[in-house]
């Protein structure tokens, strides 16, 4: 499935009509921008998405059950789906000049126009001498390098609890006299536009309802939720059981609504998340403590899941919460759910996250029970905060550069100054140059986080998602600004697995046996085993971490210890209430793998690094229960999540069920924190590479998220075939 960029460039591109429409859109944006120069950042905000949303939001379709559907232009504004802030498409501006090469002068204008000018722009302008030169390309997908920064407001998670109590004239008395008093007025226009497209019924109704007063049922929550959710540019929708719950409850006790029929609402909802193309959103958390109305909160998490088994779809990326003594029906429908193939919900288990996530955060039991997952795993802490994860970081790659003297063999970039590979003695001086190498970038990267959110929050008050962040409307102050509770960043590891499977094959042929030197080995690895094929079965030989294996788990737990809480560190010096490591994945790990060299765990250079915090690639070889052994034994509480991928066949769905639900429940009770679990067969993922026409069906895990099989790919979607199927 194409991202909602590419397909809102592809719509631009498709004809010389809609190109012509496209230009036009994004000169008229230029201009408004130029023509509020100097003005105050709110005014400006106000009025550029005015005049955006009149081209973003698209007329209704005839089985839309509820209204809300976007495309967005090539030059405009958003918190994360273009871009952060104010954006320039420019891959796509490109792309249409290529095509119709007569509209050149005008699309080189834009492009001209908006270099420099972005908020990405401006945030990497800003960023101190010391942190750029840690950070010299932000070509993460197609550069060599150990750490890259990201741009993006990404991860929040808005008050809709907050939105169906007050209703838009209740939020708009509360924000009259802030920063945000746009936000309401910008969202009626946009009812207002729905209003006059559709006849008489349910939806009209709704829209009517929701155009002043709390919403009256259901539907009318869902609708208001939905394009609030639209104008926000946020795509997280956190706690909805306990929102929608009791309007669900209520219209169900009236009459209003049958299950039926509440069932097929919310496919349509579901369906409508399509639209909007975002793998690594669209997070609807069901289930967990602190809920009230726990009955009528149970009953649309159900419905929730009855919804995801019908429209089998990777949007939402459904999330049951479950804990000791929590209703088992939301248990075993989630069990089925996944055993039919859905791929959700994820399962987190709040036994072990809850205290995890008071310790990771320094906060209090109660306020960690509102921790919400997003993206591909990371934690965020509600409509509390943000905590968006602008960082990514590939610790193979740093133990590269320090196997080559503080340079990255690809490009010949000075990362660090280390000892030549020739001078390190031990295994400690192995470690040290390792960490000379790594936490330098880690410091820069916090710094970056902390200089994004500075820039950003001068550049526009981001109404839509601060105005329903706790903190920001009481202090008149943006989410990014000072508003929010709490302020904090998350940084992307990567290769965590393969630099501790490595260190721990260089502590053992190296230093322990002396079966190489570690200039031979480094010259092999250079040579990417090429005539040093009986070294590579050595190194692979050596246990691994997945494996329930004493040394190899304990080596991990260093690696794992040591970056979660230099991380950890940086917040405080940055400016941050929290800076977290989060161990996730999407296809990362195949992107980075393509620029990491050989590595020592046996390795061969391109191919894609482990998954999340998994084993590498077929590394476990003694069976499930040693690999959840091993899962458990990396501390929760010093991170914001990480992803645990588990891959099993459908026998495990059938007889042997009461087996795998024994086995789950085991892994959790001994400190599991969640599961992502894909259930497929070895012979369908082969079928649907022969014949991907035939199998656009085919969901799988593929990290924090899911993804149609046939999406992914070519290079992932042989990584994904080379996981251990259970």
């Amino acid at each position: 499935m194409k991202t909602l960029t590419e397909l809102s460039r592809d719509y631009a591109v498709s004809s010389l009509t809609t190109w012509q429409s496209a230009l036009s859109q994004a000169e008229a944006f230029t201009n408004r921008f130029c023509e509020l120069d100097g003005i105050p950042v709110v005014q400006r905000e106000a009025t550029l998405l005015a005049q955006q949303f009149r081209q973003q939001f698209l007329p209704m379709e005839r089985n839309d059950g509820v209204a809300g559907r976007v495309r967005y232009p090539l030059v405009g504004f958003s918190p994360q789906p273009m871009g952060m802030g104010f954006y320039c498409d420019f891959d796509g501006l490109e792309q249409g000049l290529e095509r119709y090469p007569e509209t050149t002068d005008r699309g080189q204008a834009l492009i001209n126009f908006w270099r420099g000018r972005t908020t990405e722009a401006h945030c990497r302008a800003a960023l101190p001498p010391e942190a750029a030169r840690h950070l010299p390309s932000d070509a993460w997908f197609t550069e060599s390098g150990v750490g890259f920064p990201l741009y993006r407001i990404g991860g929040s998670t808005l008050d809709y609890g907050k939105l169906v109590h007050l209703g838009l004239d209740g939020l708009e008395t509360v924000t009259r006299h802030t920063d945000f008093a746009h936000v309401v007025p910008l969202l009626r226009g946009t009812i207002d536009f729905y209003i006059d497209q559709v006849d008489d019924g349910e939806v009209s109704r709704s829209l009517k309802t929701v155009r002043h007063g709390p919403p009256e049922s259901f539907r009318d929550a869902v609708q208001l939720i939905w394009l609030y959710a639209l104008h926000a540019g946020s795509w997280n929708y956190g706690r909805l059981d306990v929102v929608l719950g009791p309007f669900l409850e209520r219209d169900l006790a009236d009459g209003v609504l049958t299950w039926d029929g509440a069932r097929e609402l919310t496919c349509q909802w579901w369906r409508l998340m399509e639209t909007v193309p975002c793998q690594y959103d669209h997070r609807v958390i069901v289930g967990g403590m602190g809920r009230p109305e726990e009955a009528a909160a149970d009953r649309f998490a159900l419905l929730a899941i009855a919804a995801t088994r019908a429209t089998r779809s990777n949007h939402p990326q459904l999330t049951l919460r479950f804990h000791e003594g929590q209703n088992t029906a939301l248990w075993e429908r989630a069990i089925d759910a996944i055993g039919e193939g859905c791929t959700f919900p994820m399962l987190y288990n709040d036994d072990v996250n809850v205290p995890a996530v008071a310790k990771a955060y320094s906060i209090g039991r109660n306020r960690a029970m509102d921790y919400t997952p997003f993206g591909c795993g990371e934690y965020v802490l509600g409509h509390q905060g943000i905590a968006s994860p602008n960082g990514v970081i590939n610790l193979l790659k740093g133990l590269e550069v320090a196997l080559h003297g503080g340079v990255d063999p690809v490009t010949g970039y000075r990362v660090a100054h280390v000892p030549a590979v020739s001078q390190l003695q031990s295994f400690d001086d192995v470690w040290r140059a390792y960490r000379r190498v790594v936490e330098p970038i880690v410091t820069a990267l916090a710094v970056h986080q902390a200089t994004e959110y500075r820039v950003a929050a001068r550049e526009a008050p981001f109404g839509f998602i601060s105005a329903l962040i706790s903190g920001c409307v009481e202090n008149n102050r943006s989410a990014i600004g000072g508003g929010a509770v709490y302020l904090g960043g998350s940084l992307e590891t990567y290769g965590n697995t393969n630099t501790a499977d490595s260190l721990h094959v260089i502590d053992e042929l190296v230093f322990k046996q002396r079966v190489v030197s570690l200039p031979e080995l480094v010259e092999a690895l250079d040579r990417d085993f090429e005539g040093a094929s009986e070294l590579q079965a050595r190194c692979r030989a050596v246990a691994k971490y997945g494996n329930d294996e004493g040394l190899a788990d304990a080596m991990a737990q260093k690696v794992h210890n040591h970056i979660c809480r230099f991380t950890r560190d940086q917040a405080k010096p940055a400016g941050l209430d929290s800076y977290l490591v989060v161990v996730i994945n999407n296809w990362a790990n195949t992107v980075l793998g393509r620029t990491t060299e050989a590595s020592a765990e046996g390795r061969r250079a391109g191919e894609p690094l482990a998954n999340g915090n998994n084993p590498s690639s077929g590394a476990d070889v003694n069976g499930v229960t040693a690999f959840l052994n091993s899962l458990v034994r990396l501390d929760p509480g010093i991170h914001a999540g990480a992803v645990q991928n588990m891959k099993f066949t459908k026998d495990w769905f059938g007889e042997m069920r009461p087996k795998f639900d024994a086995l789950l429940r085991t892994y959790f009770a001994q400190g599991g924190t969640q599961a992502m679990i894909s259930v497929v067969s070895r012979e369908d993922l082969e079928a649907a590479l022969r014949e991907p026409e035939k199998w656009g069906h085919l969901i799988i895990r593929v990290g924090g998220f899911s993804i149609r099989f046939v999406d992914l790919p070519a290079d992932a979607q042989r990584e994904f075939l080379t996981r251990t199927f259970n």
